[in-house]
């Protein structure tokens, strides 16, 4: 005979054993001692063991009742998760919302943003990613994110996306103060700039071409996983390039990084996007995309 085990059982066999008796269990439950009995008893037909030690005041679980407990209390907790997600779902909010981030986006505004959305809908789980350069749309394409914030560039062809400028980030051309570069003449011809290491970030794509940006054919590259270590690479001499001048205004305030005038000028603009998979229709990114366009209105992203 197949076994079978449901969730009232399991209710009742956790109550039994978080109040210590059939007695206590029945009351907690709003229910008669016997209907608990009988609950018990059933279950333990339908297993062929015994689950408590029905002798003395207090009723102790066997073995077999420990580990069914353990078990038992996973499940009632899923099963818990499954209703509630299908009540979001009936009510038009996601239960989670995954948003690939740029790794320049400046943390605090971000969490801001994420502090403002629980007050509106605290039961939707936010699945934050860092991604840096073409990760941020390869993460949008391939599924990975409902939403990116601070996508670099144009998006990739074959649409199933829109997306909306989100800001302007202006890039520096720096060198350590220590750096050979940092005393030559201004503007540093490209010829003098290839003869040293540039530090790069490597983009986290996984299945778009990779992005590179302003590296000099020949240039020997030392190549790190975020803009944060690219910062400390430059500040120890270690290779030049361009950095946001939202993530370095301490550093150039305190001297640590020196801006350096190029050939090409010692600023460079690019514009970033948030984007979003137009077949999702949630509240919660409806949410997002507001605020989003809220903040494209009157707040800088990538002020100091």
């Amino acid at each position: 005979m197949r076994s079978e085990i449901n969730l009232e059982a399991l209710l009742v066999l956790d109550a039994i054993a978080r109040h210590g008796s059939f007695a206590a269990a029945a009351e907690a439950l709003h229910r008669v001692p016997s209907s608990v009995t009988y609950v018990i008893q059933k279950l333990e037909e339908s297993l062929g063991v015994t689950l408590f030690d029905r002798r003395g005041h207090r009723a102790h679980l066997t073995p077999a009742g420990e580990a069914l407990l353990v078990e038992g209390r996973d499940l009632l907790m899923m099963a818990d998760e499954v209703a509630r997600n299908v009540k979001r779902v009936a009510t038009g909010w996601e239960a989670e919302l995954r948003i690939a981030v740029a790794d320049l986006m400046p943390p605090g505004k971000l969490l801001a943003l994420c502090e403002a959305f629980y007050q509106v809908a605290p039961a939707t789980r936010l699945r934050l990613s860092t991604e840096v350069l073409g990760g941020t749309w390869d993460a949008l394409v391939s599924g990975r994110a409902d939403l990116v914030i601070g996508a670099p560039g144009e998006g990739p062809p074959g649409g199933g996306y829109a997306l909306h400028p989100l800001g302007e980030v202006e890039f520096l051309f720096v060198v350590a103060p220590h750096h050979p570069l940092a005393g030559e003449k201004e503007p540093l011809a490209n010829e003098r700039i290839r003869r040293h290491r540039a530090v790069a970030v490597a983009d986290s794509s996984r299945a778009l071409p990779p992005r590179t940006v302003r590296l000099l054919p020949g240039q020997n590259v030392l190549t790190v996983q975020n803009l944060h270590m690219k910062r400390e690479a430059q500040k120890k001499g270690l290779g030049v390039g361009y950095l946001p001048r939202h993530m370095i205004a301490e550093d150039l305030a305190a001297g640590n990084l020196i801006v350096k005038r190029t050939e090409e000028g010692a600023v460079s603009h690019h514009t970033l996007y948030y984007a979003w998979r137009t077949r999702h229709q949630g509240k919660a990114l409806a949410w997002f995309k507001k605020e989003l366009w809220e903040d494209g209105k009157g707040v800088d992203w990538f002020s100091s």
